[in-house]
């Protein structure tokens, strides 16, 4: 019983310290990145993707698929709308998700939002969509390398 205990503790140690040591590496690097409400250290992590092939994301549209929180326009017969992508980087869209969903508990700009697309008649999908493609463009200007080339 006390061994099950210490094995449980021993992991919630772990996990902080991990979670800890994320932060810390946010707050050095990238500490712009946690002004912006609802984005944490978990979040922040997670969208690496500029150092990979920063040549591809020129702008934030690629990068919004790379996240998979482009919008994907489908139709039938006359009605024309867009769907969620269901593609990209799952971990990072899942990021977008938590930031999406923590703006809208504790932000009240988005609770707006929220209510007024809501009146438009826009569905709780369309509007979660939407929030996670706002979320991916700050976080997209957030960590866009900054151009070195002197500009005349």
């Amino acid at each position: 019983m006390f061994a099950e205990c210490i094995e449980q503790l021993t992991a919630q140690i772990d996990e902080l310290n991990q979670r800890l040591t994320r932060t810390r590496l946010v707050e050095h690097h990238a500490p712009q990145l946690l002004e912006p409400v609802g984005i944490g250290p978990d979040s922040v992590v997670t969208p690496d993707h500029h150092g990979r092939q920063p040549e591809r994301l020129n702008t934030e549209a690629p990068f919004a698929a790379l996240c998979g929180v482009s919008p994907i326009e489908y139709s039938s017969g006359r009605r024309r709308t867009r769907r969620l992508n269901y593609g990209g980087d799952r971990q990072v869209n899942a990021a977008l998700h938590r930031i999406g969903f923590t703006r809208l508990r504790h932000d009240p700009r988005t609770q707006a939002y929220y209510e007024r697309r809501t009146q438009e008649g826009k569905t709780r999908r369309e509007i979660v969509r939407c929030l996670k493609r706002y979320a991916a463009r700050e976080v997209f200007n957030l960590v866009r390398p900054v151009s070195r080339t002197p500009v005349f």
